[in-house]
């Protein structure tokens, strides 16, 4: 367990870093500019070149040193950062630069998160993973905790260009932690070197045969789309009625919600029911994702952010651990990379379509004398920002009946049943 905790504190720093980025860019964009669509854009590129590569990056993962890739990783993904700094720092008005920078960072990200995601079952036993499992979201959703209140602040003292160089100086924590624990483990190989293709087709072909994880990340790629929406929307609803410090305090105060799931996931665990907690918590994120859009009071859209991000660190441990105990270790990586390209493409979408629906669609149906003004507005408003603000609302309103299904899914409890049963033969 030491093991793990030194490369999680390295991913904690390192995602608190990120998410500052994130937060910046979204800002720097959204006021440079005045569009929601550039903003998904950036959140496009950052996201999409991670998830299309994550096979490779876990075919990569099973073959060869996965602390290794990690450290390269890093590397390579902050000369994409140093990129976007200069760009800014020499007043370049085109956001295409900034873009291609955000998109190499990305392609370095997806030698990570397989690698990561291998190392904590190489490193840890069956019993540690729901716990294990709480600390890594504490460290990945850091940049919904801490990130924007600290953006927001130094944005209100600096710009973006510190943080940016912060964000790039956190890269080496990471790297540290990274060489400490290869220097401790042995690699794994695998037993047969194969094409890398042959090997992405085994890692297909592993997940293919076990239909609960075949329905699982399925009904989670239904799930992740319409979260991709609350993701992208969140900030430019509510600097159509705020500032950007404020922005970046709400979003932190709102993501104790996601700190006090994963410390009551990484102190209790979740030792059984898996099933149910994953659909009562996706039920829940859902209404609460609707209740974030449907006023302009800052306090109702808290609420509801901060219900949601409560609920979803029990959705990701919930499938963490049902995907994590039923696929052998020598595949783990594959399987990560293929789950992530699978389940994250619809956020994908989201994320390409919630800029466009934002600002040609849902907005100028809602603004002033909109189509829906007259109706919808009547309800959640009128104006700048309830377009988006109705897109929340359906949202939740499709989210909900995919949360359900995966309580009522056959295949998905039987992955449960053979979790359960791996345990016991352990214990016995």
């Amino acid at each position: 367990m030491k093991k793990f905790v030194l490369i999680w504190l390295g991913e904690l720093i390192s995602g608190i870093g990120s998410g500052m980025t994130a937060f910046a860019l979204s800002i720097y964009v959204y006021q440079a500019a005045g569009s929601v669509s550039l903003v998904s854009l950036i959140s496009l590129a950052a996201f999409l070149p991670t998830i299309l590569l994550s096979p490779l990056g876990g075919v990569l993962a099973d073959r060869y040193d996965r602390r290794l890739l990690m450290v390269v990783g890093d590397l390579f993904s902050g000369l994409g950062l140093l990129y976007v700094l200069w760009n800014i720092h020499i007043g370049t008005e085109s956001m295409i630069p900034i873009i291609a920078g955000v998109a190499f960072n990305a392609i370095f990200v997806a030698l990570l998160e397989p690698s990561f995601r291998a190392t904590i079952t190489e490193l840890l036993t069956k019993e540690e993973y729901a716990r294990a499992s709480g600390m890594v979201q504490i460290a990945g959703n850091a940049r919904y905790l801490i990130s924007p209140a600290l953006a927001g602040v130094l944005l209100a003292v600096s710009d973006i260009r510190l943080i940016l160089l912060l964000d790039i100086c956190t890269f080496f924590v990471t790297i540290i932690a990274a060489m400490i624990v290869r220097k401790s483990i042995a690699k794994l190989l695998p037993k047969q070197k194969q094409g890398a293709f042959a090997e992405m087709k085994e890692g297909f072909s592993t997940l293919k045969e076990n239909k609960g994880i075949c329905a699982l990340v399925a009904l989670m790629a239904f799930v992740c789309f319409f979260v991709g929406f609350l993701q992208t929307l969140v900030s430019p609803m509510v600097l159509a009625v705020s500032d950007a410090k404020t922005v970046g305090i709400l979003e932190s105060v709102c993501a104790v919600g996601m700190l006090v799931g994963s410390v009551i996931i990484g102190i209790l665990g979740i030792k059984k029911n898996y099933v149910r907690v994953l659909s009562l918590a996706g039920m829940s994120a859902s209404v609460f994702m609707a209740l974030s859009g449907i006023s302009t009071n800052i306090f109702i859209t808290g609420a509801g952010i901060f219900s949601f991000f409560l609920s979803l660190p029990f959705i990701n441990t919930s499938a963490d651990v049902l995907v994590r105990s039923n696929v052998p270790n020598e595949v783990q990586g594959r399987a990560w990379g293929i789950i992530s390209l699978l389940s994250q493409a619809g956020t994908a979408a989201a994320y390409a379509l919630s800029g466009v629906l934002a600002d040609w669609v849902f907005e100028p149906l809602l603004c002033g004398q909109g189509l829906l003004a007259g109706s919808v507005g009547r309800l959640i408003g009128a104006g700048r920002g309830r377009g988006i603000g109705f897109m929340l609302v359906l949202s939740g309103m499709g989210m909900l009946p995919a949360a359900f299904a995966i309580g009522q899914n056959r295949a998905i409890r039987k992955l449960q049943e053979s979790s359960q049963s791996m345990k016991e033969e352990k214990a016995s």
